[in-house]
């Protein structure tokens, strides 16, 4: 390959960049970002950001060295609008066009929204630009914040505005949030770290919709309540940036498919990141944005599927003075158990707790809320037993 274009100037796509250079492809280099800025850090964004305890340049990924060294043409404040994977090239929206002989999808994912979300005072939470407005906003004054959205990036909201002295609801349309990922006991467990933080948690019923005219003034909720708002988030989850791609002969279904290894049906194209569906599943997790691009890249310069990328599932999130982190492959079913630390009334004891999944006799997954040591430790033995479980299906097939 004499160039490879690296579609996103991301997390996903400044690893792909890295792990290029480091597994010795010395040609053309394109990273095309649709965001005027280089590779910065999402995470902080909801937390130290959002709060003024992180600045702007504490978020860059990468440093005016390592972008040197890199020696690649970085082409930012550009969206891509096409691939023409048999002509092997690049469309972009400015009418330039990139002609590759690889490409490695790192799009990412932009934030759903609602229906008459244009109202001043509603934000949402994906960008650098999103932050900025939503921090400008949150220092004139006390004001009352509605979170639409439980999930991680709702909580993580809702606790820095409610530690910024304002206000908060939180409205989430499921019975308790982030029982996909926890399970409804976990779920109903982390769900009491709002209350501890003096966040108000609506659960169980929906938003009908926003009112007001140039700006919001209150969240209608399906019940017939509504929340009076000087400040709406919407935090309901991201879809996968593939409009892009419409027209191209890549299968997409939420998502890029890809196989095991990152590749999708054309071996000069690869996927990584938010936008990447490996093996049947898309993770929205900073690991599978790092992890993923050196397996991506290794099987893009060989052509073929050499190598895997299913790694142990773990996130983690900061909520309320908590960290909470998850590893491991829970499913219905599975029963959990305390195995440090202690609850008081239903939310985690000031020493936090580690819980462990089981099913079967085994650990499937792993909890902690502040209990970091532990953790690391039962995940390193999560990730063990896994690796073995795999070698063992495999050698008999081999034999």
């Amino acid at each position: 390959m004499r160039t490879v274009t690296v579609v996103g100037a991301s997390l996903s796509g400044l690893y792909a960049a890295r792990e290029l250079r480091a597994q010795g492809f010395d040609g053309r280099l394109v990273v095309v970002g649709d965001e005027p800025h280089r590779p910065y850090d999402r995470p902080p964004l909801s937390k130290d950001f959002l709060t003024g305890r992180a600045a702007e340049d504490q978020l860059a990924l990468s440093d005016a060295e390592e972008i040197s060294e890199l020696d690649a043409e970085w082409l930012l404040g550009t969206r891509a609008r096409g691939l023409d994977a048999r002509g092997r090239t690049v469309l972009l929206d400015d009418g330039r066009t990139v002609s590759t002989d690889g490409v490695v999808i790192a799009t990412g994912a932009s934030a759903r929204r609602l229906p008459g979300d244009s109202l001043a005072g509603v934000h949402t939470l994906r960008s650098l630009d999103d932050a900025r407005a939503l921090r400008d906003e949150l220092t004139r004054g006390p004001r009352q914040v509605v979170v639409i959205g439980g999930g991680f990036i709702g909580a993580e909201t809702a606790s820095s505005c409610a530690g910024l002295g304002h206000t908060v609801t939180v409205v989430e349309a499921a019975p308790l949030p982030l029982v996909p990922h926890l399970g409804a006991e976990m779920a109903a467990v982390c769900a009491a770290l709002h209350r501890r933080g003096g966040v108000d948690l609506v659960t169980g019923t929906g938003v009908a919709g926003l009112r007001g005219t140039v700006a919001v003034t209150g969240v209608e909720l399906s019940d017939g309540r509504t929340l009076p708002a000087d400040v709406v988030i919407v935090g309901i989850g991201a879809t996968p940036n593939t409009a892009w791609l419409a027209g191209s002969t890549l299968a997409l279904h939420d998502g890029v498919l890809c196989d095991d290894g990152c590749m999708t049906a054309l071996p000069q194209v690869v996927a990584v990141g938010d936008v990447a569906r490996v093996g049947g599943a898309r993770a929205e997790h900073w690991t599978s944005a790092t992890e993923q691009p050196r397996v991506a890249v290794t099987n893009l310069l060989a052509g073929r599927t050499l190598q895997t990328a299913r790694s142990l599932p773990y996130f983690w999130s900061d909520q309320y003075g908590a960290r909470i982190q998850f590893a491991g492959r829970r499913q219905d079913g599975d029963s959990v158990r305390i195995a440090e630390g202690e609850l008081t009334d239903g939310a985690p004891a000031d020493g936090g707790f580690l819980a462990l999944y089981e099913r079967d006799g085994r650990t499937t997954a792993v909890l902690s809320v502040n209990r970091p040591r532990p953790f690391m430790r039962a995940r390193r033995e999560l990730a063990q037993d896994e690796l073995a479980r795999e070698e063992s299906r495999v050698e008999p097939a081999a034999l």
